[in-house]
């Protein structure tokens, strides 16, 4: 089995992911797919026709994110006809699925070049929302609502939350050092090697920068918030009267959910995009292209789907037994801040050093493009190990159903 190396990544920076608030709002998921599909082979010299496959995420592929983003966006980014396209849903762990297949498939030995990632404009739901069928909720599904209750994520975020017996403080603290790093890292210049701008029909900029964070925010002001899923909670869903509470009491009877999630320690609505550039080294080597880091394991994990978030701490042991690690082997961990308890419950079961997690922010702070945020955090992670002469990362994240895919990166 051959390696693969990751050769470079690229993203765009997130916008505000509301129609009249985003300044990347008004554009289509497929352009911003194409600005970083555009930027990562001009960044590396890439001869596109040498492409064997594009695999992007996009997690809600309805209305205008439908269709096959992965094969439109390149087409759209000038790759020629050659170069195919695939898109992927493993909601909110998409774009870590995308590169995780992209490095199984050279390392199988089957492709050489493989550009994967993801793309979502959470600004274009509302628009999308009335082509919507959710797999939990539907009522025409009834038979897997009964085999497996799947709450709203915020709700089990919440019940989560009140199984550990983690506390609202703790949670704030967490989600207000998110934003203090995350301020830093932008003053500092961190994630300036894979930003890459985007811009209008034009020529003209539309945005250049992080439009999310909430610098100077405070575990006091976020005191102050109302949690945001208490009503949803109790919200009936269908005729029935069956709500998102009565999904968690099926699994967890008698459990008296605290709600301590809201606005403030949750994930951000954002739109971006993100690319990675996969290759053997064979193909490295004979195009003069340097590798950046290889893959060292790669794994999936599922878990109970009621609760929804908990997989990211299996998948971890998971992908560290692959590859012949442990905790102490890691230098920095990213894990997707869906919502503050995934992280701080990570940090608990797996005693992971607070230092060494998220130390640039996380979704909290500069939001969360669902089917992009697993391939951005790769790059995240990447450009962070290289400014620290570190050498080895680790990349998890939840996704809705219960699922969690971990990937090992290792610099070259």
């Amino acid at each position: 089995m051959t390696e693969a190396w990751i050769i470079d990544a690229c993203r765009t920076p997130r916008g505000t992911g509301k129609v009249g608030k985003g300044s990347l709002a008004h554009l289509h998921t497929q352009r911003l797919g194409a600005t970083v599909l555009a930027a990562l082979a001009e960044r590396t010299g890439l001869d596109t026709a040498d492409v064997d496959d594009v695999i992007f995420g996009c997690s809600w592929q309805v209305g205008t994110q439908s269709g096959d983003l992965g094969r439109m966006a390149a087409l759209d980014a000038g790759y020629p006809e050659t170069a195919s396209g695939v898109t992927l849903d493993r909601f909110c762990a998409s774009g870590i699925t995308a590169v995780n297949l992209a490095a199984a498939s050279v390392m199988s030995g089957l492709e050489d070049v493989v550009v994967a990632g993801g793309a979502e404009m959470m600004s274009s739901y509302k628009q999308n929302a009335p082509k919507n069928r959710n797999p939990f909720m539907d009522n025409g599904n009834l038979h897997l609502r009964a085999l497996h209750p799947q709450t709203n994520q915020g709700v089990a975020a919440d019940a989560i939350a009140t199984l550990e017996g983690i506390p609202r403080t703790a949670l704030d603290a967490l989600a207000a050092e998110s934003q203090r790093r995350a301020e830093i890292a932008i003053k500092e210049g961190r994630f300036e090697r894979s930003l890459v701008p985007v811009l209008d029909e034009d020529g003209t900029v539309a945005l250049d920068r992080e439009e999310y964070p909430r610098p100077g925010t405070t575990a006091e002001a976020l005191a102050q918030l109302p949690a945001s899923f208490e009503q949803l909670a109790d919200l009936p869903l269908d005729e029935d009267g069956t709500t998102y509470r009565d999904m968690v009491l099926a699994r967890y009877p008698g459990l008296e959910i605290t709600h301590v999630h809201h606005a403030g320690n949750s994930s951000g609505v954002v739109d971006g995009a993100a690319a990675i550039l996969v290759t053997s080294p064979e193909y490295a080597r004979a195009h003069g292209l340097t590798p950046r880091a290889k893959v060292r394991a790669i794994a999936n994990q599922g878990d109970d789907p009621t609760l929804m978030l908990n997989a990211p701490v299996p998948a971890t042991r998971k992908v560290l037994e692959r590859a012949g690690m442990t905790l102490d082997d890691i230098d920095l961990f990213e894990v997707n801040e869906a919502f503050a308890v995934v992280p701080e419950k990570y940090i608990r079961d797996l005693d992971v050093d607070r230092e060494k997690i998220n130390v640039n922010g996380g979704a909290i702070a500069l939001g969360h493009p669902i089917g992009a945020t697993g391939s951005l955090l790769i790059g995240t992670v990447l450009d962070e190990l290289e400014r620290r002469d570190q050498n080895v990362g680790l990349v998890t994240m939840c996704a809705a159903g219960g699922m969690a895919p971990a990937i090992v990166l290792e610099r070259v």
